[in-house]
């Protein structure tokens, strides 16, 4: 996140000085390419004498603003606890974004939320692929249960998710864990900064029938919001504006067409009493 806004900045006071991506190599010295990765928060490391080169060049001269930039050239160094699971998560990891999220929306259409996910049933749901060996699925199931902390950390994010019927109907090979599963929906639902919505098959076709997809809302207005989707073999993250509305537009399709909070957790109670029956 302190990378993107560093970068975000130092496109602005590129335009605000009127020079080309060209011109301002060119004058602060810097190589175009890897000024280009600076820009787009590709460059994992910003230099302190290239930071300052372009600050001259852009004419920033007041104490603190520099010292704000530099402060953000160094926060962006630093690791956070997904670090150590760069296997899992890849190169830019979800979790730094969720961890700077003020709100957090997202929409499951064949399984339950990640953050919401008991450890048995993310176990299930990786061993399920058939695309991990048992070392891998540990790995997997403890970093998805470290992500899940932002949800009762102090200041916690505001979350929302639209969770399909099928997603809840899709049962483990253990029915004792869906109950378990169901159980800690119903109870997650009660926190204040949780919202939990069931889209139930009643619904019929809707906004996100293609696949389900996160937005994540930052608090300072600086960093636009980000959407993210993920394949069986890549993940993506999408802040071009026109595609963040149209992310927003299925997001409120979807929940107009869900049951309310209220009526949703009715849902997993009926839900639960008949898994129990069934049993």
């Amino acid at each position: 996140m302190q990378r993107r806004r560093l970068s975000s900045e130092l496109r602005r006071l590129r335009d605000a000085s009127g020079y080309t991506l060209e011109e301002a190599a060119k004058k602060s010295g810097i190589a175009r390419s890897r000024l280009g990765r600076i820009e787009t928060s590709d460059l994992k490391t910003v230099k302190t004498a290239d930071l300052d080169a372009l600050l001259d060049l852009y004419e920033v001269t007041e104490t603190g603003t520099r010292e704000a930039m530099h402060g953000l050239a160094r926060d962006a160094g630093e690791r956070g606890w997904w670090s150590r699971y760069r296997d899992v998560f890849g190169t830019r990891a979800l979790p730094d974004f969720e961890a700077e999220a003020a709100a957090i929306r997202t929409f499951t259409c064949q399984v339950v939320p990640g953050l919401l996910q008991i450890p048995e049933y993310a176990d299930a749901l990786v061993r399920g692929t058939g695309a991990f060996a048992d070392d891998e699925i540990r790995r997997r199931v403890d970093a998805r249960m470290e992500r899940q902390q932002i949800l009762t950390r102090f200041y916690p994010p505001d979350y929302s998710a639209v969770v399909d019927e099928a997603a809840l109907r899709r049962q483990p090979s253990d029915p004792a864990i869906m109950r378990e599963q169901v159980t800690h929906l119903d109870h997650m639902a009660t926190r204040s900064n949780i919202q939990l919505y069931v889209l139930p098959f009643a619904a019929g076709l809707h906004a996100a029938t293609l696949g389900s997809f996160v937005i994540m809302d930052f608090p300072d207005p600086l960093d636009p919001s980000i959407g993210f989707s993920e394949t069986p073999t890549d993940t993506l993250f999408v802040e071009d504006e026109a595609e963040i509305q149209r992310y927003n537009a299925m997001w409120y399709e979807v929940v107009n067409a869900a049951l309310t909070p209220a009526q949703s957790r009715d849902f997993l109670r009926d839900l639960l009493a008949s898994l129990e029956r069934e049993q």
